[in-house]
């Protein structure tokens, strides 16, 4: 596996503004964060960003939208979550770029954490469009990339902007590269990978990258009702009643 820079490497952070990519697209029931597992991940990143005196900056998605503000997936939703977890105030910054996040991030003192707003409202983020690189970059000094489930795709705020300042792995994210190391990079033969989900669409390349290092590829959840369907299998929805 090639190397790769964690806050170990990061130096003095002190006053340091640090944008770290989490993922907070959490599901929610009537307003409020129903499972907080991905918060919870992305704390221990924090928490020592933040006690090393770093201003702390979350980036992050939720939904969908398709580069256009949209209150319903504001990211304002989840920081009654955010703040729960982490156990103390964090600051709301209605932008991720430009002016408005500056302002709002001039206020903020060494230690504090911040959630910027949803970078998915900017079209320039699911493009990876460098001019929206290059926005995040001014707002920053150093990056943090601890949001392992969104690493897969090449967005602004997580492949762009780690050309454009230093950038490190965050905990989460050192654990996970780890862990598929030990898995995938060098295992002890024979080796076996279950892979699930819905979407065929967003793991294909995965999907093409596991058969040449496993000797087995299982494939389960919705997604394998696609593969038998190519097969010629004729898959059918039973209900069951309790």
């Amino acid at each position: 596996m090639t190397a790769f820079k964690t806050l170990d490497d990061i130096g003095d952070v002190t006053g340091k503004k640090v944008l770290v990519r989490v993922d907070l697209n959490v599901p929610m029931n009537d307003g409020a964060v129903s499972d907080a597992t991905r918060i919870q991940a992305a704390m221990p990143t924090i928490r020592e960003l933040s006690d090393k005196g770093a201003i702390v900056l979350l980036l992050a998605h939720f939904g969908r939208p398709k580069g256009a503000k949209n209150p319903t997936q504001s990211l304002s939703l989840v920081m009654g979550g955010v703040e729960d977890v982490l156990g103390h105030s964090v600051m709301f910054i209605p932008e991720a770029v430009g002016e408005g996040a500056k302002a709002g991030i001039a206020v903020l003192a060494a230690g504090d954490v911040a959630v910027l707003e949803n970078t998915r409202f900017y079209p320039g983020e699911e493009k990876n469009d460098p001019a929206f690189a290059d926005g995040l970059a001014e707002i920053g000094d150093l990056y943090v990339n601890d949001a392992f489930s969104a690493a897969h795709r090449a967005h602004g705020s997580t492949e762009g902007i780690a050309h454009r300042l230093p950038a490190y792995a965050g905990r989460a994210m050192e654990a996970e590269l780890k862990a598929l190391d030990a898995a995938l990079g060098n295992p002890a033969h024979p080796v076996a990978a279950v892979v699930g989900g819905a979407k065929v669409s967003s793991k294909i390349d995965v999907l093409r990258h596991l058969v040449g290092k496993v000797d087995h590829l299982i494939i389960g959840g919705g997604m394998a009702n696609t593969f038998l369907a190519a097969r010629g299998v004729e898959c059918r929805q039973v209900a069951v009643r309790a």
